[in-house]
This record gives structure tokens, C-alpha cells and sequence, in this order.
């Protein structure tokens, strides 16, 4: 079938992009799913920091590729051994697939599967298919989805059925943002009731990494970042205390965990700072 979508033409173009225009739209083939494989109707995409490091080059990838991989849609058709999702359904997608079967899917998610991360850094989906092409010529799959598309198929473990309360734009950031943010306070720090977290960096990945401390009913949750309108929002939502990260060092305010969503040296900087004796960051 034909789509269009955003497709990454080449690696490193100098900034501004507006001007050097490393990415095009284009008309592309997309080729039917396997059996493992699903169709989806692309609903709502996110622009991910993921998606810019590919673009400037501090991610290879082989190019062409369409890109985008934070997505929401609505399923087409499923593959024969697709038993438990139906057409009509909405998907988040999930950038990273897991096997189950290698060892790394076998560490209660604390460790990347190991042919998943294979399959995102050669283009293609989980099993090896790629789906994608255009005059003929073969386009990559960006970390297993190529959500910034009009349809994308994807292998059935990238994608995570979501009720239909769920807003799209919403689904498409629980499948990077929330799953990022969320998934370093549940699977990397693993806080408890009685202990102190930090998040600095209150981007969407931050704000997902504090909504999930204050459900998780941490004691003290302490948010850092340079603005003030998202230190306001992040105390509308719960946290404890606020600050800038000039405060943060003035003050030598302490946490046993500390989150660094922003990935920007400051940060980490602030980050490594801030976190007790024996915490991690």
C-alpha cells in the first residue's frame, strides 16, 4: 500500500535543519505484515529527543529511514499468529521489543533485549523483516516502528493495546516519555515508601518520571529545572519541594535517588551533586 511519511535522507546536515533539510516527505510502499507483524493507522506521533539524535548524528543509523517511534493508532490488520489483538483496537507502540526468550529479557526488564536492540540499530523489526520502500529501493524501519507515517507495521511486541478512553496524543507519549520517565523510577531506582527522589530535568520524560514517583507515595519527591512555569506545574502535581539547580547546590539539598531526564551536562553535573552518600543517580 502507499503512505507518506517523514523519512531521514541523510545523517549530519548542518544546522539549521530548516535550511539543510536532511529530512523529506515522501511516498513510500509499504509491504503487507507477517505473521507476527500488525498494520496500524498512525493516530498521533511525539517528536523525541530520540528521533533528533539520529537526525544530527549522535545515533547511527543506516539511512534512508523513515523516521519517529513515540506513536499511537489504531490497528488495520493483524498477522495469522496474532491471536490477541483485533482490528479497531488502539496500540501504543513500544520502541523497544523484546524476544522473551534471550537473557537479557529474562532480568524483570532492567536489561534491553538482546535481539531487539539488534534489530533497531540495522532498521528493521524484530524479526529481521523490513516493510518499507521507495522507487524500488528499500527504506529502514526507525527502532521498530516509523511512527511518523500515515500506516506502519510493526512486530506484535511493539505494540501495547490501550483502552479507547485514552486519548491518542496521549497513548503515543506512554510509549517513550512515560516509558522512559516511569520506567527509571520503577526499574532503576525502585524507591520506597520512606525514601527521598530527585528529578532533574522536567521536560516530558521528567514530568513522567514525578508522576510515577507521587504514585508510588514516596515521602519526599524533589523537582529540578531552570524554568519556573514547570516548577509551578510540578508542585500542582505533588511534588515536595522545587528548586533551580543553582538552588540545589546553594542549599546542598540531598537525595538517595536522583533522576537526570534532561541529558545535558549541567544537569548531570547537579544530578551527581545532589544525591546522598551511598544513593544513586
Amino acid at each position: 500500500m502507499k503512505i507518506t511519511g517523514a523519512v531521514l535522507e541523510e545523517i549530519g546536515r548542518p544546522r539549521p535543519f530548516a535550511d539543510s533539510r536532511p529530512i523529506s516527505i515522501s511516498e513510500l510502499e509499504l509491504a503487507a505484515p507477517g505473521p507476527t507483524e500488525i498494520l496500524v493507522r498512525m493516530e498521533a506521533a511525539g517528536i523525541c529527543h530520540s528521533d533528533l539524535s539520529v537526525v544530527d548524528g549522535n545515533r547511527v543509523r543506516p539511512v534512508p529511514m523513515l523516521l519517529g517511534h513515540e506513536a499511537a493508532g489504531r490497528i488495520v490488520t493483524v498477522g495469522s499468529d496474532v491471536t490477541d489483538l483485533q482490528p479497531g483496537q488502539r496500540v501504543v507502540m513500544s520502541f523497544l521489543p523484546r524476544c522473551e526468550s534471550c537473557a537479557n529479557c529474562a532480568e524483570d526488564g532492567r536489561l534491553p533485549c538482546t535481539a531487539g536492540s539488534q534489530s533497531n540499530n540495522d532498521g528493521t523489526l524484530l524479526h529481521g523483516s523490513r516493510h518499507l520502500s521507495r522507487d524500488g529501493e528499500p527504506v529502514h524501519h526507525h527502532l521498530g516502528v516509523s511512527g511518523f507515517a500515515t500506516h506502519a507495521v510493526v512486530d506484535r511486541a511493539s505494540a501495547v493495546p490501550v483502552d479507547d478512553d485514552i486519548p491518542a496524543d496521549i497513548a503515543a507519549v506512554l510509549g517513550c516519555a512515560v516509558l522512559t520517565g516511569g520506567g527509571a523510577v520503577l526499574n532503576a531506582a525502585r524507591p520506597r515508601p520512606q525514601d527521598s527522589i530527585m528529578i532533574v530535568g522536567l521536560g516530558g520524560v521528567g514530568m513522567a518520571a514525578l508522576i510515577t514517583a507521587i504514585s508510588q507515595g514516596i515521602s519526599r519527591i524533589i523537582a529540578v529545572d531552570t524554568l519556573e512555569q514547570k516548577l509551578d506545574h510540578a508542585r500542582r502535581l505533588g511534588a515536595h519541594e522545587t528548586y533551580t539547580p543553582q538552588q540545589v547546590l546553594e542549599a546542598g539539598v540531598k537525595a538517595r535517588f536522583v533522576i537526570e531526564c534532561a541529558g545535558n551536562p549541567r544537569a548531570f553535573e547537579t544530578a551527581f551533586a545532589a544525591t546522598s552518600p551511598g544513593g544513586t543517580t
